[in-house]
């Protein structure tokens, strides 16, 4: 790890205690700017920041730590790299980054709706009119039950199930594979 200025020390024992503290925090610093698109760069930016301020903070009579020196300083940094994100003007609208991003309009392939419903007919009428109205017309069940005329729901969803068994019966005999629907 490349040595940082440490702030002045008074003591041989501080320049080791800030030596350490700078061993034993700065991962989680450099972790946390990581996270939030910062660079290692400015990891390094901010602990320096958080390291003064410690320092500074420690030469204050009425100073005290609620826990350990180096979630003291995690904090400071967190603050620190918060404050400077929101004022770097480093957020993007959703609107702006849709608008950076084009999708290709072949980027999505489309099915071969011939060949999907002659699989389909192959199942019969009650069949391609179950699946029609359940995964294209976004039909619920209970309505799906009682426009087709099935006693129950569960009677609806058992009758699809058996739907969906007959095509994939009929594409397994056919031995068709995913990339044969697509155009």
């Amino acid at each position: 790890m490349e040595a940082l200025a440490i702030p002045v020390a008074t003591t041989c024992r501080e320049a080791m205690d800030f030596e350490a503290l700078y061993e034993s925090a700065f991962p989680g610093v450099a972790r946390f700017v990581g996270k939030m698109n910062g660079s290692f760069e400015d990891a390094k930016d901010i602990f320096q920041d958080a390291l003064v301020i410690f320092h500074e903070k420690r030469g204050e009579q009425e100073f005290s730590i609620q826990s350990s020196p180096e979630a003291y300083v995690l904090g400071i940094a967190k603050h620190l790299w918060l404050k400077r994100f929101k004022t770097s003007g480093r957020n993007i609208s959703l609107d702006a980054m849709e608008a950076a991003i084009a999708i290709p309009e072949d980027y999505y392939p489309t099915v071969d709706t011939l060949t999907l419903l002659q699989m389909l007919e192959k199942t019969g009428k009650k069949c391609l009119d179950i699946l029609q109205a359940f995964y294209y017309e976004k039909m619920p069940l209970q309505a799906l039950a009682q426009k087709l005329g099935f006693g129950s729901v569960h009677s609806a969803t058992v009758q699809k199930y058996k739907c969906l068994e007959k095509v994939r019966d009929e594409v397994k005999n056919k031995s068709i594979s995913y990339e044969d629907f697509l155009e």
